[in-house]
């Protein structure tokens, strides 16, 4: 698809009903994210999400889903720590759920990892910029590789991954011109989330497009409804028809 110039439209899901649909209208890719600590968990960060998480909704997911790749978050200090915690927590969603590939965070310094876990045969996907899992050491979740520092990391960063053997590298909140540079300058396929048009993909998180996060508005986030109104509005009516005693009628009986 980079090749032919083809543009990769990714979701997250993290349950059956979500993803079903998602494969119904052609989504390419559906990542399990981590962000289900925020969305579904109601924690502050990612950090607490276990792999036992990932899994549990990773499944629900894999039911759902007859066509499209299925990539699934790595939580916090699931893969960090060694190659062989890293083989054995992959290796538990590769084999317990059965999906396409796993996502890593990190630079440079997981490149040992990723060709380790390559090789055995786990496909890994790269996410580079804004790393939720590092909010601690970044303290805040603006825009990443503003100056150019950074941003030559970020580079040298890519071009490590795309060596060790990843297929893909996510590319979150950096400036779009530097995600251009990125994109330009490696053979696999970034996929962009704030990270401006000339990534090869889009990734968002589906609470977000669908307007169910009323809270979190960044420009990066276009919303293609606004369910949390219309989640309301229905609640609303079926407590009203409830206390009034419109529902349920004979007909909605037995």
């Amino acid at each position: 698809m980079k090749q032919t110039g083809e543009k990769i439209a990714m979701l997250t899901a993290y349950d059956f009903l979500v993803a079903k649909l998602l494969d119904q209208v052609g989504i390419d890719v559906i990542l399990v994210g981590d962000s289900l600590g925020n969305v579904v968990q109601g924690y502050e960060t990612t950090l607490p999400v276990t792999v036992d998480d990932m899994i549990y909704h990773a499944k629900a997911v894999k039911r759902a889903v007859k066509n499209a790749l299925i990539v699934v978050d790595m939580p916090f200090m699931s893969y960090q720590n060694s190659v062989d915690e890293a083989v054995r927590n992959c290796g538990r969603v590769m084999k317990e759920v059965g999906v396409g590939a796993v996502k890593l965070e990190g630079g440079a310094y997981i490149a040992e990892i990723v060709k380790h876990l390559v090789k055995i045969g786990i496909p890994v996907m790269g996410h580079l910029g804004l790393t939720p899992q590092a909010i601690n050491k970044f303290g805040t979740y603006e825009v990443r590789a503003q100056d150019k520092k950074e941003a030559d990391e970020l580079v040298r960063d890519a071009k490590v991954l795309a060596d060790a053997g990843v297929f893909a590298i996510v590319l979150e909140k950096i400036p779009s011109s530097l995600a251009k540079k990125v994109t330009a300058s490696i053979p696999v396929p970034t996929i962009g989330i704030g990270a401006g048009p000339h990534c090869d993909g889009q990734v968002l998180v589906v609470y977000d497009m669908l307007g169910m996060t009323e809270e979190f508005r960044p420009r990066f986030v276009r919303r293609y409804g606004e369910f949390a109104e219309s989640l309301r509005s229905a609640f609303n009516s079926y407590i009203k028809d409830v206390k009034s005693q419109q529902f349920p009628t004979m007909k909605e009986s037995y």
